[in-house]
């Protein structure tokens, strides 16, 4: 290996501390306690060394919300691929963007409510934000309906999901009804 291949991973390995050690912090504390200070602290960097993976927050909360949309598209697949027929992958689709944004409550705050400087649906938006759309669209474009454009459909089932995650997390619905949520936006939404 030479010395700048040596370097380069190193390197690579400093940024992947980095952004777990965010998304650790972001997890435990919330984002208002990912500070460059304290990430520098708990990595045992400087912050110049921190300063020279990331500009900023901004940029390390753009680097956990591509992680987190890798991993979202990893989890839909997998719950798609588990079950047969169109009815059942939209349901499994379903519950599992709801478990994902219940459980990862930074990573999904970083993906979808705060800045991190990445461009959503445009041409330079990030291949894995690209990839979980596609997640969706491949589950919920078989059933969007004669008639309907299939990414159109997706993005309103994506916003009602988005909708109930966050309005969910935010204690604006009764828990107890959950299930029943889930049940009308799929029999009503996805299976027309």
């Amino acid at each position: 290996m030479s010395v700048q291949e040596r370097k380069e991973r190193e390197r690579a390995g400093r940024e992947r501390l980095i952004v777990a050690t965010a998304r650790e912090l972001a997890e435990q504390q919330g984002w208002d306690a990912v500070t460059t200070r304290r990430l520098a602290e708990r990595i045992e960097y400087s912050q110049p060394v921190l300063y020279s993976h990331f500009r900023g927050k901004r940029e390390i909360i753009g680097a956990v919300a591509l992680e987190g949309a890798a991993e979202m598209a990893t989890a839909l697949r997998a719950a798609t691929s588990a079950v047969d027929g169109p009815d059942a992958r939209v349901t499994a689709l379903a519950r599992a963007y709801l478990d994902f944004a219940e459980r990862n409550p930074a990573v999904y705050d970083a993906m979808f409510r705060l800045d991190g400087g990445l461009a959503f649906a445009q041409e330079d938006t990030p291949e894995p934000l690209k990839d979980a759309f596609a997640a969706l669209l491949e589950c919920l474009g078989e059933v969007a309906g004669d008639g309907v454009h299939p990414a159109l459909f997706t993005e309103v089932f994506w916003a009602a999901l988005h909708g109930l995650a966050t309005l969910t997390r935010a204690g604006r619905l009764p828990p107890g009804d959950a299930e029943q949520r889930l049940g009308l936006l799929v029999d009503r939404l996805a299976v027309l």
